[in-house]
């Protein structure tokens, strides 16, 4: 729909959004979904579609996102790219970080989700990751997730 604001459509963008997915009645509307939910597994459109949504999702005038809204969005997006760790992510910043989101962190977000196992067994603490991220590492491995560069238990310990 290329919306400029989220939860927001004006009367244009809705039209023209429907139009560009071919859509003129509710039966296509409704057939189209599992079509657009499938293009999420799509590496390239993934990346489209996770890039639009940080402008798409921030206040207006703001240049980083609210870290409530982040996790909203990444715990959106990622339940199609299934990602293990978004979970402890997401309460890693309520526990430590509790600002909002900027872009680059954004960004890095999913390259770091993207290119580093799970396991963290490919994680180099010495690469170019937000500090941000070697914080989020560093807190999987202090409370247990992680011992020995293996998966022990995906739900943080307490």
């Amino acid at each position: 729909m290329k919306a400029a604001t989220m939860c927001e459509f004006s009367k244009q963008e809705f039209i023209g959004g429907l139009q560009a997915l071919g859509i003129d009645t509710l039966e296509k509307f409704c057939e189209r979904i599992p079509f657009m939910r499938s293009e999420l597994k799509d590496e390239q459109k993934f990346r489209e579609i996770y890039n639009f949504a940080f402008a798409w999702a921030k206040e207006k005038g703001q240049k980083s996102l609210a870290l409530d809204t982040a996790i909203g969005m990444w715990q959106l997006l990622f339940a199609e790219k299934h990602w293990p760790l978004v979970e402890h992510w997401c309460q890693f910043l309520q526990a430590r970080h509790n600002k909002a989101i900027s872009r680059d962190t954004w960004s890095q977000l999913l390259e770091f989700a993207r290119t580093v196992e799970p396991s963290l067994s490919n994680y180099d603490a010495e690469g170019a990751w937000p500090y941000l991220i070697d914080e989020f590492v560093e807190y999987l491995q202090e409370n247990g997730v992680m011992q020995n560069d293996q998966t022990t238990d995906w739900s943080l310990k307490r």
